[in-house]
């Protein structure tokens, strides 16, 4: 009799372990099947181990029971066969209230079920929010990283210590995925890679390709990649921080561009995106638009966020199995290619570019008076945003230069190698002229100035003269 209540029982209702194995789970599903009518008896009765009764009230959320038996001496950190505690059951639940109550009675903050599997990676493994930061605010320490290694002589040398990173009054710098730290002293940018992390594979997936992008790039026009921290959670991918912020925020204040500054940050995009596609294998952006061009203190802009981005070898397309999404990318600047899911390559961040240097002379952006998921649908049909900005805004050869960018046939758009030589023309035909402008405007006032006073009799006729010669060189 003894030796039958002492017996292991395995909890089985509700939410099962987040590492269980899903034909272990399939059995006990199984199992269930086979035993509801007994355990349905065996749920009211009287004699039913203490222990998963409690485990039974943490599932329930019975906030009255839990109080009950803990006050008759049941072990809060009572294991069943699979070595689960009631602490697991409501971290899987997402029963705050129970949790508290648990960790308040003394539950064990960190137990291992037989998979080793913790409360705390159970609540992430089921997005319990609220649970988590009360685990964690309580010391429940994560499990390992996905990139976390065995041995320490493993660890990639970009690893920043999570410690060094400060960020007491940190400012969130784009919709919640980048925050301003001080590391060491200097402002840097982190981007948050939140606990969910852990155990969606497709985002593990893409942490690890942005890093391995990132770890790559040195060019003046693209954001400068410092470190990451990928041995604990959250993980981060931490570069310098432009505090004059990206082109899309910038345009908002200003409207449009002056003709010589939009080409001076065409140049600069078209520098970075060069090279990034000159590489081998060559970089596709994916996602060039205004939000994902920063501003440095000089006044230049860099190409930033590689989340995802894709490499290609050299002359060959990628296609998603898949498709990119609407949260993954801006779709008013997806090249039409993407949208139909067919194979593109480089020239979606040519047919990109064309529509933010447009945007920076019209001061809008494309299609604005349209609904961001429908823009997409309209370069499909080979319609583009029109021209309104006066002549005088686009210098001579813009214009023919966005039209074969944004293309429809993807071969027919130049490459950025051949863009950059274009637009340097083009700015020095342009800058010059207006140089000259600003040379003539000084003579002119000097000579009004010169013929008052040669009427008043005040100049004499040698200096005069003398001084145009100079005016003139």
């Amino acid at each position: 009799m003894d030796t039958e209540e002492k017996t292991p029982v395995r909890f089985t209702l509700g939410k099962q372990s987040s590492l269980a194995p899903e034909r272990w789970t399939d059995l006990l599903a199984r199992e269930d099947d086979d035993d509801t009518s007994n355990e349905e008896e065996d749920w009211n009765a009287e004699d039913i181990n203490p222990g998963v009764r409690l485990m039974y009230a943490a599932n329930e959320g019975d906030i009255d029971g839990i109080k009950e038996l803990l006050d008759s001496g049941i072990d809060v950190n009572f294991r069943d066969i699979d070595d689960r505690t009631a602490l697991h059951i409501a971290a899987c639940q997402g029963f705050s209230d129970v949790v508290k109550l648990l960790l308040e009675n003394k539950a064990e903050v960190d137990p291992k079920d037989r998979w080793g599997s913790t409360p705390l990676a159970d609540a992430i493994h089921y997005k319990n929010h609220n649970v988590i930061k009360l685990l964690e605010k309580h010391g429940a320490k994560p499990l390992m990283a996905p990139m976390q290694v065995k041995n320490f002589r493993e660890v990639p040398e970009y690893e920043i210590d999570p410690e060094e990173l400060d960020f007491t009054n940190c400012i969130e710098i784009k919709e919640g995925t980048f925050q301003v730290a001080l590391w060491r002293g200097t402002k840097v940018a982190v981007k948050m890679f939140g606990d969910e992390v852990i155990s969606d594979e497709d985002k593990v997936r893409a942490f690890r390709d942005e890093l391995a992008l990132l770890q790559k790039l040195r060019h003046p026009n693209v954001v400068q990649f410092l470190g990451a921290v990928t041995q604990s959670s959250p993980m981060m991918i931490v570069t310098e921080y432009l505090p004059k912020g990206d082109l899309c925020s910038y345009l908002k204040q200003r409207g449009a561009l002056k003709p010589t500054r939009a080409l001076r940050y065409a140049l600069d995009i078209a520098r970075g995106m060069n090279y990034l596609h000159e590489r081998k294998p060559a970089i596709i952006h994916c996602d060039l638009e205004p939000s994902n061009i920063l501003r440095d203190d000089s006044g230049h802009l860099k190409v930033a966020d590689f989340g995802v981005s894709k490499l290609v070898e050299v002359a060959k397309s990628v296609k998603d199995d898949r498709p990119l999404s609407y949260h993954d990318i801006s779709c008013r600047y997806v090249a039409p290619e993407v949208f139909n899911k067919e194979e593109y390559d480089t020239k979606v961040d040519v047919f990109s570019f064309a529509l933010i240097l447009q945007e920076m002379i019209e001061g809008c952006p494309p299609f604005d008076s349209k609904e961001a998921n429908e823009v997409p649908k309209l370069y499909a049909a080979n319609k583009r945003p029109p021209f309104k900005a006066p002549g005088k805004s686009y210098a001579h050869g813009i214009k023919e230069l966005i039209q074969e960018c944004w293309s429809e046939r993807p071969e027919d758009r130049p490459t950025f190698k051949q863009i950059i030589p274009r637009l340097e023309s083009i700015f020095n035909k342009f800058g010059h002229g207006h140089r000259h402008f600003w040379k003539v405007r000084p003579l002119k006032c000097f000579q009004r100035v010169e013929a008052m006073w040669k009427k008043d009799g005040h100049v004499d006729a040698n200096w005069a003269d003398s001084n145009r010669s100079d005016s003139s060189i």
